[in-house]
């Protein structure tokens, strides 16, 4: 067990370590892409499947709520809560649909979108960003696995530089933290 467990923390800080060298000038282009619409009272729609959808709520939770200090809500919607809008949507349209509808529903043109796949290949994250970019919104990518169709889709696509699945997870969830920490301090009261 301890061997797995080293080789675990040690596979984790060799990707932590590539991917803070790669995305410095990214996590900063999709924060001030968030700060820029937030202060003209645009909203952050994030969106993803299975753990990327708890990481688009963990997102969104800490811009509505707080990350680490006291200012004002800032309007974010994860496109991942609602049961009735997902099973609604998968079973009338389809599943690849389930993000689509809802861009098309509320976003707007100073809104951004972020979408998150670990491959950046997800069809329905797809879906939704290429209406959200269609719409005027801004587009912002949390991937891995080289980028997939996001490096086309994103006008910011923060890749991180893996193939691990359980390796890109644990990236997004700390890029997803260094933007609303960056968010926050444009936020101060």
């Amino acid at each position: 067990m301890h061997k797995i467990i080293e080789d675990e923390f040690i596979e984790h800080a060799k990707v932590l370590d590539g991917t803070m060298k790669s995305s410095i000038e990214s996590i900063s282009k999709a924060a001030q892409i968030c700060i820029d619409n937030l202060k003209q009272d645009g909203k952050v729609l994030i969106f993803g499947n299975g753990g990327s959808a708890a990481d688009a709520q963990h997102i969104a939770a800490e811009l509505v709520g707080r990350y680490k200090i006291k200012r004002k809500g800032l309007s974010a919607i994860a496109l991942t809560t609602d049961s009735s809008i997902l099973t609604s949507i998968s079973n009338d349209f389809s599943y690849s649909k389930v993000f689509y509808r809802q861009i098309e529903a509320l976003a707007n043109s100073n809104d951004v979108a972020i979408g998150i796949s670990t491959g950046g290949t997800s069809s329905n994250v797809i879906e939704g960003l290429k209406l959200a970019k269609k719409i005027g919104c801004k587009t912002i990518g949390l991937s891995g696995k080289g980028g997939g169709e996001f490096n086309s889709l994103c006008d910011v696509n923060i890749t991180v530089l893996s193939d691990d699945t359980a390796r890109i997870q644990e990236m997004h969830i700390l890029i997803g933290h260094t933007l609303c920490h960056l968010i926050d301090q444009s936020f101060k009261s």
